[in-house]
């Protein structure tokens, strides 16, 4: 792996050296992270990239922090030499972070991400380096591809949110019976961007004054909201909506309270990225 000599989070020490680096283990139940259960995301220690966010996280009892999910494209799998376990590392720096396992049914997912708290920095949302935005405009696909231009941002993941239904499928959201909007989870660098810049560009790619559709794609999964995940963020939306409603436009857009991100179905992941098109009913038109 490479040792980031500019990461964000300074020199390794020797313990974070020993795991990120040699592959090395720390001692369970003696990390950080293990009984961490505040709201933000989990970086890379080595090199900042955003790795875990803390929806995923849950207690397993194994004395290292476990995830059943990581964020899209974050971490790679490579299975052990032993055959027997598999590795995984940060797809960014190749940093060790530990190893996952699957067939426990600890969670719905029946996965766990078994991690180093000496591998990651929790960020937690609004006193971090990173920090998330979830926006629902239509069809995830078109947001995902244009909110993933803009400078600061560094995953853009396609999901489902605002509704009742845990661990829900594609399925089961397109039946409009779950309360789920198609939505996109957004983590950026704030010393890069900040909340109400993405907020404007959100509101400029999609037609907020379309009540639970979104060109062809009708229902209330379809629908134009913003899931705020403090009162800053809250804050902002409605200023934002207001300047809009203000010149006239007669805005549907509905500003919710975060509850958690269920990542989409790994298809549904950077799909014009692999389609190689443009999106077809997201399209930029200055507001603002």
């Amino acid at each position: 792996m490479t040792v980031w000599a500019d990461s964000p989070y300074g020199a390794l020490s020797e313990l974070e050296k020993y795991v990120l680096l040699e592959k090395g283990t720390e001692r369970a139940f003696t990390g950080k992270y293990t009984d961490e259960a505040g709201a933000g995301v989990y970086a890379c220690r080595n090199c900042g990239a955003p790795l875990y966010r803390s929806d995923d996280k849950f207690r397993s009892s194994c004395g290292w922090p476990a995830f059943d999910d990581a964020i899209g494209g974050a971490v790679v799998r490579t299975p052990d030499d032993d055959g027997v376990r598999t590795e995984i590392t940060c797809h960014a720096c190749a940093g060790h972070l530990g190893h996952v396992f699957q067939g426990e049914q600890a969670t719905e997912k029946d996965t766990r991400y078994c991690v180093n708290s000496a591998s990651l920095v929790f960020e937690p949302q609004r006193q971090g380096r990173l920090a998330r935005a979830v926006f629902a405009g239509g069809c995830f696909w078109g947001v995902e591809e244009l909110m993933r231009t803009l400078p600061g941002v560094l995953t853009v993941t396609s999901g489902y949110t605002g509704g009742r239904t845990s661990f829900p499928t594609y399925e089961q959201v397109c039946q409009g019976r779950t309360g789920h909007a198609e939505a996109v989870e957004i983590v950026y660098d704030t010393t890069k961007t900040d909340y109400e810049t993405l907020c404007k560009f959100f509101l400029e790619i999609h037609d907020p004054t379309q009540k639970n559709r979104q060109g062809p794609d009708v229902g209330i999964q379809y629908r134009s909201a913003i899931f705020y995940l403090d009162d800053q963020q809250k804050e902002t939306a409605k200023h934002l909506l207001k300047i809009l409603r203000d010149k006239g436009l007669d805005v549907q857009t509905q500003v919710e309270p975060f509850k958690r991100f269920w990542q989409a179905e790994d298809y549904h992941q950077d799909y014009y990225q692999y389609k190689g098109t443009a999106p077809y009913c997201h399209r930029y038109q200055k507001r603002f």
